[in-house]
């Protein structure tokens, strides 16, 4: 095998807002000693002249509950990586959100998920990836890591190892959703145009880091990948430093963006060594990755991350990026949109 209080003031509840306002900058916020949860729902295109304010509402209110229900299980000193995979798991379960059951679709019409989950404290992972069966791939990832000698598991033999595990396997059937097929259907009209003029406008990952009471850091990150992909295409989710990143003695980071770019750039690992071996802070080496490295590159995204301090950094190049955070005080922070 793998292996406070909450009531406070409304002022201090207001500075910790604005010192993580995390508008496509570094949004760093020293959040109290303890633990802290961070989540993202996916990067791009989201203005509020785009999204309705029903659809809003949706969001900011399932990030706030997977931020709250995340939190809970380290409150009652659980382990970063159950937080981690437990939060996953809620958006997962989401139409929402571009992994799970809101999956999008490939060129063939099939839903292909990507899943990775990474302790900080050993630099143990384990990942899946192009799979079609398994309702909730981050479990399948946390299954790896701790029941096999492995740390990536693709296709059916990943699927068949999640049946081995008593993992809940479903119909793909299960995943189809009408917005993406209707997505997917848009992107093949234009596809004899310019079929990655709007690649990037589509991102929808999620991803979580936690902070637990014993100080150890993890990360996951689940994706359905982009829609109108080709066959067999992977990303950046489950490839260990590229979209997911997690060590004890440094930072723990997840990605959302055009994964080609990411694993190009090892956007995870990057901020991890402009840390270790450069000594620049969580805030300056996550800005230096996103701001610097990843658009000098043409690349869209964003990321969060989490130092073994606690600071916490948000950095993103695209329009937006949903996004949110809770520490000791039990307030949960949900952000959309840049200006925020």
């Amino acid at each position: 095998m793998k292996t406070g209080s909450r009531p406070i003031s409304n002022l201090l509840i207001a500075a910790c807002t604005l010192l993580l306002c995390a508008c496509g900058e570094t949004g760093q916020a020293r959040t109290a000693p303890g633990i802290t949860l961070v989540i993202h729902g996916g990067a791009g295109t989201m203005s509020r002249k785009e999204i309705t304010p029903e659809r809003e509402r949706q969001y900011r209110e399932i990030l706030s509950r997977v931020l709250e229900s995340g939190f809970a299980i380290l409150e009652e000193g659980g382990g970063s990586l159950d937080a981690v995979e437990h939060a996953i798991r809620i958006m997962e379960d989401s139409p929402l959100f571009n992994a799970g059951k809101g999956a999008v679709f490939t060129n063939e019409g099939k839903n292909e998920m990507d899943a990775l989950i990474m302790s900080g404290a050993e630099r143990n992972a384990g990942a899946v990836a192009s799979v079609t069966t398994i309702k909730n791939p981050i479990r399948a990832a946390r299954a790896v890591l701790e029941h096999s000698q492995h740390v990536l598991l693709a296709g059916r033999g990943a699927e068949k190892f999640a049946a081995e595990q008593g993992l809940e396997i479903v119909d793909p059937a299960y995943f189809f959703t009408q917005r993406r097929w209707d997505a997917l259907q848009k992107a093949k009209e234009k596809s004899s145009t310019n079929p990655r003029k709007d690649d990037w406008k589509k991102f929808g990952t999620v991803g979580a880091l936690a902070l637990d009471a014993r100080g150890n850091l993890a990360a996951g990150t689940s994706t359905g990948g982009l829609t109108n992909k080709l066959y067999g295409r992977v990303g950046d989710s489950p490839i260990i430093g590229a979209g997911t990143y997690a060590n004890n003695d440094t930072c723990a980071v997840s990605g959302t963006g055009q994964g080609e770019y990411f694993m190009r750039n090892l956007v995870g690992y990057d901020v991890s060594a402009l840390m270790e071996y450069a000594g620049l802070p969580l805030a300056e080496a996550a800005r230096k990755v996103i701001h610097e490295k990843l658009t000098g590159l043409g690349g869209r995204g964003g990321i969060i991350a989490m130092d073994k301090d606690g600071h916490i950094a948000m950095p993103f190049n695209t329009e937006g990026m949903y996004r949110g955070y809770i520490s000791t005080h039990g307030e949960p922070h949900v952000f959309i949109y840049g200006d925020e």
